[in-house]
């Protein structure tokens, strides 16, 4: 590397280009996925939503909708264009002001630290595999999770092999989680775990 270079962070996948967004939030991926049964069973009316990788906001209306004036959803993702276009969507909708977004670094969220231990719930939908230091990301999100707070993690099979998924499993219990439940979100490999 030449003086005055910055290091290149080498991802472990391609980061979803904001360009595509418009094929995540389809009504055949509404159908598949039910954003609405994700967020009644994960999410209450009241909780502090960290959704890490929110993309377009296709989970993040549902959540939104979930926590009532009283909650608060916090959309983070490292391209600012996906969070304009979550904006311009939840805007006319209403639900704007239960929502903050947040652009992210690559390697860090860099939420501030009086947000730490307040967050009720996490998801991390379908994008540590983006993630450069995934056992950097699981730290953190437990730092902003509250003690017995609920972090829902899933990825694409066909992304994501099954030794991949179960190593980075091992550094969100490395983290300080500890296994709930393991099942399938659709065909996509997902787990349920609570800050110990």
């Amino acid at each position: 590397m030449s003086p005055g270079e910055t290091p290149r962070i080498n991802h472990p996948h391609e980061v979803f280009s904001a360009e595509k967004a418009g094929h995540l939030d389809t009504r055949l991926r509404w159908v598949l996925y039910r954003p609405d049964r994700l967020a009644e069973r994960y999410v209450k009316p009241g909780d502090r939503v960290l959704d890490f990788g929110c993309g377009p906001g296709f989970f993040a209306r549902e959540f939104a909708k979930r926590v009532g004036e009283g909650g608060q959803v916090f959309s983070v993702d490292i391209q600012e264009e996906m969070l304009a276009t979550l904006r311009g969507k939840l805007e006319p909708e209403g639900l704007l002001p239960r929502i903050r977004t947040h652009q992210c670094k690559p390697d860090f969220i860099n939420l501030p630290p009086d947000l730490h231990g307040t967050f009720d719930v996490a998801f991390t939908i379908f994008v540590v595999h983006e993630v450069p230091d995934p056992a950097k990301l699981f730290r953190e999100i437990t730092l902003l999770l509250k003690p017995g707070g609920t972090l829902f993690y899933t990825e694409p099979p066909f992304i994501v092999s099954g030794k991949e998924f179960r190593d980075n499993l091992a550094l969100a219990e490395e983290a300080g989680f500890l296994q709930v439940e393991r099942s399938f979100f659709f065909v996509n490999r997902a787990v349920v775990l609570r800050r110990g």
